[in-house]
């Protein structure tokens, strides 16, 4: 089953990145929206909310925890999986994030195949 999603990512050309990869993993995925920033983000879930969510850690105007924060107080977005994607891997930052709400993390650099090993399970 086809899934949107939404790539959240201050750099343009790492959203770009992170798109190019997901289609390489051959995932099945209907829409994508981008934000670059968290209130950016927001603003588009509140008009339409996304299956997925990959969002970055370390942004100007509002950081990927906070987002994830607020994501989890919109009804419409309850069962949209986020899922961090960051250089910063920290165990202390991972299981915060996870505390928050996030459903994944995923440290850069990445691959295909790591994007296929955790969407695969959101996928249904």
């Amino acid at each position: 089953m086809s899934k949107s999603l939404m790539i959240v990512d201050d750099s343009a050309t790492m959203r770009k990145i992170i798109m190019r990869t997901l289609q390489t993993a051959g995932l099945d995925i209907s829409g994508t929206e981008e934000a670059g920033n968290g209130n950016e983000a927001l603003e588009k879930l509140n008009a339409s909310a996304v299956d997925i969510m990959l969002c970055d850690v370390n942004m100007p105007e509002m950081s990927g925890p906070e987002l994830v924060t607020k994501v989890r107080e919109l009804p419409s977005c309850s069962n949209t999986k986020i899922v961090m994607v960051s250089t910063e891997s920290s165990q202390e930052l991972i299981d915060d994030v996870l505390a928050k709400g996030a459903n994944d993390f995923i440290t850069k650099p990445f691959t295909p195949e790591k994007f296929q090993e955790k969407l695969s399970p959101f996928m249904n």
